[in-house]
């Protein structure tokens, strides 16, 4: 199986889930160097590691209804 020609149809709704993701790491990372969000860094982690979850989720979901 080659993970890079896998072929998915996402709605642009979909994509929030991990554009939610990536932002909350970016910002996580960017605390690191930043004390404006160095308060906030536990719960950007939360908001990372939720999304990240539920975004594996919705793909997983995907790819086994497109199989049946």
């Amino acid at each position: 199986m080659n993970f890079f020609k896998i072929k998915t149809s996402w709605s642009n709704a979909e994509f929030i889930l991990i554009k939610i993701c990536m932002a909350s790491i970016y910002i996580s990372v960017g605390s690191y160097f930043h004390d404006f969000f160095q308060n906030y860094y536990w719960a950007l982690l939360e908001i990372f590691a939720f999304s990240a979850v539920w975004f594996i989720y919705q793909w997983l979901k995907k790819m086994k209804a497109q199989k049946q």
